[in-house]
């Protein structure tokens, strides 16, 4: 999955990259509003969290300019204050969930991790589909009664076509959320781990389709 971090304090947005780093997430990271609302409009993240105080343009504005622009992804908006006022001006410009600071990291982690699933139409943080079974907190994988040995891109490509329920999804796309735009972002890269998978869990587990990409087989059913 592909998070876009704003936030103008490094010490902290360090904190919050390595724990979504650890929890799977590819971490997109900028410090002022007008690069966030660029990012936030040209790339694709499958979630935001947004600091409220930033440079150059608020993080209540950008919020604004996603939302007319009819971003929908999942937002995550931080405050220094408390203010129930500030809670509720970013709820109103489209904000999905809130936390003031300071705040404990994990806590953070757990409701980006929720914010992701509810996106997807999922109210659990296990993934049931068809013989396979995801545990998005463990960050485990079980087919067909067997917990199956992943590794950190297997498992980051399998929940993310996990979170995509029927929509078949190109290699581009997995691959800007197994890699974010640096290197290594190729359509090979993605159909290697592809093969892997099918070799641990049977062939059929992904569907691939010319022109389309691919879907888990249980949500192509």
């Amino acid at each position: 999955m592909r998070a876009l971090l704003v936030e103008d304090d490094p010490d902290l947005a360090d904190d919050i990259t390595r724990a979504l780093t650890a929890a799977g997430f590819v971490v997109d990271h900028c410090s002022d509003g007008e690069e966030a609302w660029f990012r936030g409009d040209v790339e694709d993240y499958a979630v935001a969290v947004l600091d409220l105080g930033l440079p150059r343009l608020d993080g209540l504005s950008v919020l604004r300019r996603w939302r007319s622009g009819e971003r929908s992804m999942p937002v995550l908006v931080l405050t220094a204050r408390g203010d129930w006022t500030e809670k509720v001006e970013g709820i109103d410009a489209g904000a999905d969930d809130y936390m003031a600071k300071p705040f404990a990291i994990g806590e953070l982690v757990s409701r980006v991790k929720a914010l992701v699933r509810r996106a997807a139409g999922h109210a659990s943080a296990v993934l049931t589909i068809g013989h396979l079974t995801i545990d998005t907190v463990r960050m485990t994988a079980i087919f067909d009664g067997r917990q199956v040995q992943l590794s950190q891109l297997e498992f980051r490509l399998l929940n993310y076509l996990g979170h995509q329920k029927s929509r078949f999804v190109t290699a581009g796309e997995i691959a800007e959320h197994l890699y974010g735009t640096g290197d290594g972002n190729d359509s090979n890269a993605v159909e290697a781990i592809v093969t892997r998978l099918r070799r641990k869990m049977g062939g059929g587990i992904i569907e691939t389709r010319r022109g389309f990409g691919y879907v888990l087989a249980s949500h192509a059913e």
